[in-house]
């Protein structure tokens, strides 16, 4: 990845996963490949991972004023994930 810094309205990245289940095969392999090069590039943003048996998938991002936004995971690659972050980080709702 990218150094991909985000700007200042986008306060926390939140990400739930099931740590078996395989629509969150896509999620678990995002975490281990990109939370990293994430963080080294944005230090100050929470960037929360959250594991709960049987759930769906779910990326959470909020901003400013607590407005928040969501989107499925379900069934998605790492790549289409790090796509849906870049989306949900560019937004300003």
């Amino acid at each position: 990845m990218a150094a991909v810094k985000f700007g200042s309205h986008l306060k926390e990245l939140r990400i739930l996963l099931c740590q078996t289940s395989k629509t969150s095969q896509g999620a678990r392999e995002f975490i281990e490949s990109q939370y990293v090069p994430l963080k080294m590039s944005n230090p100050k943003l929470p960037v929360l991972v959250r594991e709960c048996s049987l759930i769906e998938p779910r990326l959470y991002a909020r901003y400013e004023f607590g407005k928040e936004s969501s989107v499925s995971l379900a069934n998605l690659k790492s790549s289409e994930i790090l796509d849906k972050v870049l989306q949900l980080a560019s937004a300003k709702p």
